[in-house]
């Protein structure tokens, strides 16, 4: 729970003072107007008496009288509680008390939602958050829109809905509403810009990735709007050299080649002179030559390596044994479990 005083205008955190309030009222958030029905039958004494004086009561619904709920609305005895992000106005009548000089008045704000966040780190250089938005109020909310706002370095992509017979519908369908306690969760996937793709790999320490905009409603329509604060994680490290896969197959054949995309990305601030080996394994067998020069590679700088290999093994088999050495500093990076591919035998075709 937070408590704020405003001041000329500005908002600021403050302390509780002693006051009497004699009188707060407010001005929105309203209620449906409740009455009591009271009816009987015709064959009873009153007749259509109870009847008719419902229909005449300007509160009820035209054609449905018996409801409890009318037309009207009022506004609420008391003052009920507020919700960060919500507009509200009010009026309120203060006495002081205390023998002090009074300059603000204090308001108890509520949060009306718990936001938590979790980050995937993909080897593709994706980004995927994971937004767990729970109702903590104690009414259902209609959320109206939740998306999130990427920072300079990345573009978004929503995963909450599917594309069924030409046209996108939400994967939460007609649950639109969020009743109190309830959780939802909404998926998005960040790409770096093409600007910044290159750099993507070398990336180090604390990154925003953007920041959460969230807009629902109340019962009635209120609409209460809240922007979480700019969203950061911490980029995973890669160490000296990163080798990620630019393009595999997914199926393969029995002891028949095949060919993968390897990049190679140097994350320190030093140049390197690499050497590459390949280092067959009980069921993956490369096929080139190992211990190739790759030659030098300056900070921050890439390169594509195409390699061709094939499995002894059917089953899904995991592709091990690069080994990368830095010759300035005789240092060796080993590479292994890198994808997996599975392997089906040659009788069965796969079509490339």
């Amino acid at each position: 729970m937070d408590c704020y005083s405003w001041k000329r205008g500005k908002r600021r955190k403050a302390c509780f003072l002693s006051l009497n309030l004699t009188s707060m009222m407010r001005l929105t958030k309203p209620t449906l107007f409740t009455n009591i029905p009271v009816t009987c039958e015709e064959k009873d004494l009153p007749g259509d008496l109870f009847n008719q004086l419902m229909r005449d009561d300007p509160s009820t619904v035209n054609g449905a009288e018996v409801l409890m709920l009318g037309e009207m609305l009022t506004l609420p005895q008391n003052f009920g509680n507020i919700f960060l992000g919500e507009t509200f106005s009010s009026y309120i009548s203060v006495h002081n008390d205390s023998n002090q000089v009074v300059k603000d008045i204090l308001v108890k704000v509520l949060k009306p939602l718990d936001v938590k966040t979790k980050f995937y780190n993909a080897e593709t250089d994706e980004v995927f958050l994971e937004a767990q938005i729970q109702n903590i109020t104690t009414s259902p909310m209609f959320m109206e829109k939740v998306s999130l706002e990427p920072s300079i370095m990345y573009n978004v992509t929503e995963l909450n809905s599917v594309s069924q017979a030409g046209e996108c519908v939400s994967t939460f369908r007609s649950r639109a509403y969020l009743q109190p306690m309830d959780t939802r969760q909404y998926l998005y996937c960040l790409k770096p810009k093409k600007e910044f793709a290159e750099k993507a790999g070398i990336i180090k320490g604390v990154t925003v990735i953007g920041k959460l905009d969230i807009v629902w409603k109340t019962n009635l329509g209120e609409r209460g709007r809240l922007q979480t604060s700019q969203l950061q994680r911490m980029a995973p490290g890669y160490g000296d050299v990163r080798l990620s896969l630019e393009a595999i197959p997914d199926t393969v054949n029995l002891e028949e080649p095949f060919h993968i995309t390897c990049k190679i990305t140097n994350c320190s601030e030093r140049t390197m002179d690499l050497v590459l080996e390949m280092c067959n394994t009980n069921s993956i067998h490369w096929c080139g030559i190992s211990g190739r020069q790759l030659g030098k590679l300056h900070p921050s700088s890439s390169l594509c390596l195409a390699l061709t290999l094939l499995s002894s093994v059917q089953g899904l088999q995991s592709i091990s044994g690069l080994r990368l050495t830095d010759t300035f500093l005789k240092r060796t990076y080993e590479y292994d479990d890198i994808a997996q591919v599975c392997v089906v035998s040659s009788a069965i075709k796969v079509e490339s």
